[in-house]
């Protein structure tokens, strides 16, 4: 089964061409190394997601070739995934004011500091 077909069916994305995307541009991995969409998984794979700003780390438990519904989705992966941030946390990321520029350098490394990076 192919790795952007088993995202979009187990609902991790919207569709499938976000999915095979999300492949090309490396934010998904399989057994640790980076994925292409048409790489074949199976039971046991374990495969890290990165979309809408969160990592999402799940194991294969079945593939499956259709897009199923919420209750059969969760059947057919093992959510290993770290919670959401909170909307606390969420919101400490630093938002500059519309139409004030480019970040100079010394703002883009007080963004990463509140990143945490």
């Amino acid at each position: 089964m192919r790795v952007d077909a088993w995202i979009w069916s187990v609902r991790l994305t919207k569709t499938r061409s976000i999915a095979a995307t999300a492949c090309r541009a490396g934010h998904v991995k399989v057994n640790g190394e980076r994925a292409k969409p048409a790489q074949s998984i199976r039971a046991g794979d374990e495969v890290r997601l990165f979309h809408a700003g969160r990592e999402r780390i799940v194991v294969v438990k079945r593939p499956v070739s259709k897009r199923v519904g919420p209750p059969v989705a969760a059947e057919c992966l093992i959510d290993k995934s770290p919670p959401p941030p909170t909307p606390v946390e969420a919101a400490v990321v630093g938002i500059r004011d519309r139409g004030t520029g480019r970040p100079t350098k010394r703002d883009r490394r007080e963004m990463q500091s509140l990143r945490g990076r």
